[in-house]
């Protein structure tokens, strides 16, 4: 793990936390707090967070289901013991459970159908594609290193409940893959929405929800979101999702 003189404390000021982050490597991004409002977390009693980094989901949906029982999973072990460190300094250890495990494991810790709601934001870019960073915390973040999309989507379904819910943000370029994944694994997609930088850029991610044992109705297409309506300052809607109103 990295030494406590390279790391920064920032603030999640909607939900009152305050995490730490390697001043080099992997820095949680915008995407992971979209994805939690995308969830619409309220009254879950079980989430689990697949790939939690420094386990900026797994606190904000602490907070936004004040009765849950969280369990974040991370393979990397640098970011999983960051992670119980951001969990202990947020008063959070009796609901927040941080496990130094690969999502191609999870069976090992927790029962099948037992979570209402499981959230990922998986690595966007396949194994050997891109850019790699030489960085691995920046590597294991943002290409495939162990477990595929189509993995992350197993485990989620091994994870959730028929009645429950799975909320994943991802690459626009891999779309079509998670749509193939999830048919494959027999999901139901129900709500998909794009997210664009600037109203006239193209979608940067992607948020979706899917569901298993749900007969295939009509997918909702949500209106697009937009970060910044000027390029500059974020819209009325964002600000809302990281301040609150």
């Amino acid at each position: 793990m990295a030494a406590v003189d390279e790391l920064t404390r920032d603030e999640v000021k909607r939900f009152g936390l305050v995490l730490q982050q390697p001043k080099v490597g992997y820095r949680f991004t915008l995407d992971p707090l979209l994805l939690c409002d995308f969830s619409g977390a309220h009254a879950e009693q079980s989430i689990a967070d697949l790939g939690t980094g420094s386990g900026v989901m797994a606190l904000v949906l602490a907070r936004m289901a004040p009765q849950a029982r969280v369990t974040a999973f991370e393979q990397d072990a640098g970011a999983a013991g960051l992670a119980g460190e951001n969990v202990q300094l947020n008063g959070l250890a009796e609901r927040v459970t941080v496990l130094h495990e690969d999502v191609l494991h999870i069976r090992r810790h927790l029962p099948v159908s037992s979570c209402d709601l499981v959230v990922s934001n998986p690595p966007y870019r396949k194994q050997g594609k891109g850019r790699l960073n030489e960085h691995p915390g920046r590597l294991a973040a943002r290409h495939e290193t162990t477990a595929t999309l189509a993995d992350f989507l197993a485990a989620a379904k091994y994870l959730v409940k028929p009645s429950g819910r799975i909320c994943l943000v991802h690459h626009p370029d891999r779309l079509g893959d998670l749509l193939v994944a999830a048919a494959e694994q027999k999901l139901t997609v129900l709500r998909l929405r794009m997210v664009h930088g600037t109203p006239a850029a193209e979608a940067k991610v992607f948020l979706v929800e899917l569901g298993k044992g749900r007969r295939h109705g009509a997918l909702r297409v949500l209106p697009p979101l937009i970060v910044r309506q000027d390029g500059q300052n974020y819209t009325e809607e964002v600000r809302t999702i990281l301040l609150g109103k």
